[in-house]
């Protein structure tokens, strides 16, 4: 038999989950779901065209992501998967099997929206739906490629920021100096020093752009759920003042407030990195991620 599409594990993972509330390993999840589409041996050993996952897996990663979006489930540990409230009571409540417009809902979705809070009522969000459904069905083939790739990146950035999210402070803080030098700061890594340490003053690492150490980057770097607040810059800008340093990056998982990037604007000695603009630097330089190559035919 051929492998299922992608929706096609949306409910078997869905009962799954429910069935084992307090969440299980992907991996498990993995050969629960395909013995229940009663996927084979032989199939589970295709691969992808880049040979990088088994086809099944692939697929029912996309349905968990699908979950994700819809609110139904969660991440909270990396390999691990969780129904949420809100899905153990949608599982409750929709006993019967899930009809088809109940599967396109989950499965068909625009994807700038599922994987943050909406904030738009059911009236909005069915004709955003609609909206879509029509944008793809004249859309061309460089079109929905081009919706592909977005789909992905974003899928990516929010795993990213999950992984990042239960890491711990040290990786965090290796991770952007990894990342800062693969963006070219330093000759070598050994150009990097995370600080972390207690009474650092705000400073998590420093970065000598020469091989002197005349010239330095100082860094912060906070993972925070709430927003950066004005104070938090003013204090990094104040530890900067004490180390006599006219540069300094501070990189959070979460956003700056208005008033904090407006701040860092007026001293121009401080760059701000959110989570969003954190995410697309690592997947623009390969950190925490890896890159692989699609040939497309010109005609």
């Amino acid at each position: 038999m051929s492998i299922p599409t992608y929706d096609k594990f949306i409910e078997p993972m869905l009962r799954y989950l429910a069935q084992h509330s307090e969440g299980a390993p992907a991996s498990t999840v993995y050969e629960a779901v395909s013995n229940a589409l009663e996927i084979t041996d032989d199939d589970k050993l295709t691969l992808l065209p880049s040979r990088t996952q088994p086809v099944y897996k692939n697929r029912a990663g996309w349905a968990h992501d699908r979950l994700k979006r819809a609110g139904l489930s969660s991440s909270p540990r990396r390999g691990y998967w969780k129904l949420t409230e809100k899905g153990l009571a949608f599982a409750q409540s929709h006993q019967s099997p899930l009809s088809e417009e109940q599967i396109k809902e989950l499965a068909v979705v625009d994807p700038t929206v599922r994987l943050r809070p909406s904030r738009a009522v059911n009236g909005d969000h069915e004709a955003s739906q609609i909206e879509q459904s029509q944008k793809d069905s004249v859309a061309t083939p460089d079109d929905l490629l081009e919706g592909a790739l977005n789909e992905l990146k974003e899928a990516t950035a929010a795993d990213l920021l999950e992984t990042i999210g239960q890491g711990s402070p040290k990786f965090f803080e290796n991770l952007v100096l990894d990342l800062l030098h693969a963006m070219g700061y330093g000759a070598t890594r050994d150009d990097l020093q995370r600080v972390g340490r207690s009474h650092d003053e705000g400073i998590d690492g420093i970065i000598s752009l020469d091989r002197l150490g005349l010239e330095k980057v100082f860094v912060q770097a906070k993972r925070w759920q709430n927003s950066v607040g004005r104070e938090v810059v003013q204090a990094f800008y104040g530890a900067l003042a004490g180390q006599r340093a006219n540069k300094g990056v501070l990189i959070t998982t979460s956003s700056f407030t208005p008033h904090a990037a407006e701040f860092a604007r007026s001293i121009e000695r401080i760059v701000l990195i959110d989570g969003a603009r954190l995410t697309e630097l690592m997947m623009e330089y390969a950190v925490g991620v890896s890159h692989r190559t699609i040939k497309i035919q010109n005609r």
